[in-house]
C-alpha cells in the first residue's frame, strides 16, 4: 500500500523533499500556514514595484537542475537563469571601491590591483578554500551527520586525515589574516560568515570554504527574480502530483501510543499519515507541535543565527554610481564586539547590502525607477525595542548612502516596506527571526544542529534551514535530499 507523507511547511526544503518522495512513489501532501509557498523565499509588491523578500543570492543552480532531471521534466518550461559577470561591488568608508568578478582570474587580478595584495596570496587562499570544500562536502553537505554509516566511508576517513588543514582552531578572521595582508581583503572574506548568520570573530576557519562556492560555481540571476525559484519548484511538485494545502496552520503532530508520528492536526481536523516531515523551524516544531513530548533542550537552546532588518524602497531615479546588480557598503565590525549580533552593528557602524534587481529585470519597477532591497545584519528578536532601532538604523542608512551618492536619498524614496526580526519570525515561524537556524559560532556547530530525523519519535523527519546541513537555498535543497534519502532507505513507497 502506498505510503502517505505529510510535510509541514512549503519552504524550499519542504518542496524539495516533496518532489523527491512523490517521484519515488510516495503520496505527498504539503500543509502551509501562509497563502503562498516558499517560506523566506517569497516576494513583496508595492504598487508597480516588486521585491524578492528573502534570499537575494543564487548559487549552485545544479541542485535545482537535478530536481527537474529527476522528474524528467524540461526545466526550460518553468525556469531559466544566467550567470552574472559581477558578483558584488564593494564600497569602503575610505573611498576604496572594488568589483568582485565571478571569473576567478579577473577576481584575482582586480583584488591584487585594488588592495595591493600579491596575486600568489589570493590564489593560495582560494586554492585552500577549494580544498576544504572538496574534502568536506560529502561529509557535511550530502549525508546525515547523525548516522554511523556516514563515518565509515572513504571520503569521511580522508577528511578526518586532513583535519589539520580545516582551520578549526582558528576563527574565520584569523584564518583570513593568515593568508592575506590587506585589511580590506580580510574584511571582504570575513563577510562570508554572514552567509550562515555567524560572526567572523567566532565561526571556525573552515568557513573560508564558502568563497569557493561563488568563485567556482558562480552566482546567477533567475529570469523573473528569486521568486521564480519558488514558483518553478511549486509548479514542478504539482505537476508530478504533490498536493498543497495553503492557509492550513498545523497545530499539532499526532503521536501513536508507541510514540510514532501518525499524522497532524490542522485546527480541529486530523490528517493521518505514515510519515511526518517538519519543514518548520525545529524550535516551534517542539514548542508548539510537540508540546507534550520531551524536547532536545541542548539543541534548541543553541545560539541562533543573525536575523536582518530589510528596507524595500521604490526609488524614483537611477543612480549611475550604482550601475550593477549587487552593492555592499562596507563598514568593519570592530573585533571587540565579538559578534555581529551586537545592536551597534545596526547603529553607527552600519554595513549595508543593496540588491537592485530592476537593473537586470526592468519589469521589477516602473520605467526610470528602481527597486532597492536594502539589508543590514541584525540580532534575533529577543525583546528589543525594534521600533526605536528601525528609526535609528534607517536614519543611519539614509545618511550614509546620501553622503556616498552625493544626493539627498530621502527625496527619492517614493514607497517603503520593512521586514524586521519580529515580522520575519511571524511570517516564517523562524525562531527569533533567525535566517539560518542555529549560529555556527563554534567548531562543533555542525554536529550540534538538529538531525534530519527524530532520534526518539518514530516516523518523524525534519528538513529546512534549522536542521542539517543549514540555511540558504543550496543547503535547504540538500536538506530535502538528505531527508528524502533517509525516508526511502527505511520505508518502501
Amino acid at each position: 500500500m502506498q505510503k502517505k507523507v505529510v510535510i509541514i511547511g512549503a519552504g524550499i526544503a519542504g518542496i524539495s523533499t516533496a518532489i523527491r518522495l512523490q517521484q519515488s512513489g510516495y503520496s505527498v501532501a504539503v500543509y502551509e500556514a501562509n497563502a503562498y509557498p516558499g517560506g523566506k523565499l517569497s516576494e513583496i509588491k508595492l504598487g508597480d514595484y516588486r521585491f524578492d523578500a528573502g534570499p537575494s543570492l543564487f548559487t549552485m543552480p545544479q541542485f535545482i537542475d537535478e530536481l527537474f532531471e529527476l522528474c524528467g521534466v524540461p526545466m526550460s518550461e518553468y525556469f531559466s537563469y544566467s550567470r552574472k559577470e559581477v558578483v558584488c561591488n564593494y564600497f569602503y568608508p575610505d573611498g576604496k571601491k572594488f568589483t568582485a568578478y565571478g571569473d576567478q582570474e579577473r577576481f584575482v587580478n582586480e583584488a591584487s590591483k585594488v588592495f595591493n595584495e600579491p596575486k600568489a596570496h589570493i590564489i593560495k587562499y582560494l586554492s585552500n578554500s577549494k580544498r576544504k570544500y572538496d574534502l568536506t562536502k560529502n561529509l557535511f553537505l550530502h549525508q546525515s551527520l547523525h548516522k554511523l554509516s556516514t563515518y565509515l566511508s572513504k571520503d569521511t576517513l580522508k577528511a578526518i586525515g586532513s583535519i589539520r588543514q580545516f582551520g578549526l582552531n582558528n576563527t574565520l578572521n584569523q584564518e583570513n589574516k593568515k593568508f592575506l595582508k590587506s585589511p580590506h581583503l580580510v574584511q571582504l572574506f570575513n563577510r562570508y560568515a554572514t552567509y550562515n548568520g555567524s560572526s567572523p570573530y567566532l565561526t571556525p576557519g573552515i568557513m573560508s570554504l564558502i568563497p569557493h562556492l561563488e568563485q567556482y560555481y558562480g552566482t546567477f540571476i533567475p529570469k523573473g527574480g528569486m521568486i521564480s525559484i519558488t514558483n518553478a519548484l511549486h509548479a514542478l511538485a504539482e505537476r508530478i502530483g504533490v498536493k498543497f494545502h495553503f492557509n492550513s496552520d498545523v497545530t499539532r503532530i499526532s503521536l501513536s501510543p508507541k510514540n510514532k508520528a501518525d499524522g497532524i492536526w490542522v485546527k480541529d481536523q486530523f490528517i493521518g499519515s505514515d510519515i511526518v516531515v517538519s519543514n518548520m523551524d525545529v524550535v516551534p516544531t517542539y514548542r508548539k507541535l510537540l508540546a507534550d513530548s520531551p524536547a532536545p533542550e541542548r539543541t534548541l537552546k543553541q545560539e541562533r543565527s543573525s536575523s536582518a532588518l530589510i528596507f524595500y524602497w521604490g526609488i524614483n531615479r537611477s543612480f549611475p554610481e550604482l550601475d550593477l546588480h549587487n552593492i555592499f557598503f562596507a563598514q568593519d565590525y570592530p573585533a571587540e564586539f565579538r559578534s555581529i549580533f551586537h545592536d551597534k552593528t545596526i547603529g553607527d557602524n552600519v554595513t549595508i547590502y543593496i540588491n537592485i534587481t530592476s537593473k537586470d529585470l526592468p519589469d521589477e519597477a516602473p520605467k526610470g525607477h528602481e527597486n532597492w532591497f536594502v539589508m543590514v545584519n541584525a540580532p534575533g528578536n529577543t525583546g528589543q525595542n525594534w521600533d526605536e532601532i528601525i528609526v535609528r538604523t534607517r536614519n543611519n542608512i539614509v545618511n550614509k548612502l546620501s553622503e556616498s551618492l552625493k544626493v539627498n536619498l530621502s527625496d527619492h524614496i517614493v514607497c517603503e516596506a520593512i521586514l524586521d526580526p519580529r515580522s520575519i519570525e511571524s511570517r516564517t515561524q523562524s525562531y527569533q527571526g533567525s535566517l539560518y537556524g542555529a549560529a555556527s559560532n563554534n567548531q562543533f556547530a555542525a554536529f550540534l544542529r538538529h538531525p534530519n530525523f527524530s532520534q526518539k519519535i518514530g516516523n518523524l523527519y525534519f528538513c529546512g534551514g534549522s536542521v542539517h546541513p543549514g540555511g540558504g537555498i543550496p543547503l535547504c535543497l540538500l536538506s530535502g535530499k538528505i531527508t528524502s534519502d533517509l525516508i526511502k532507505r527505511k520505508y518502501r513507497a
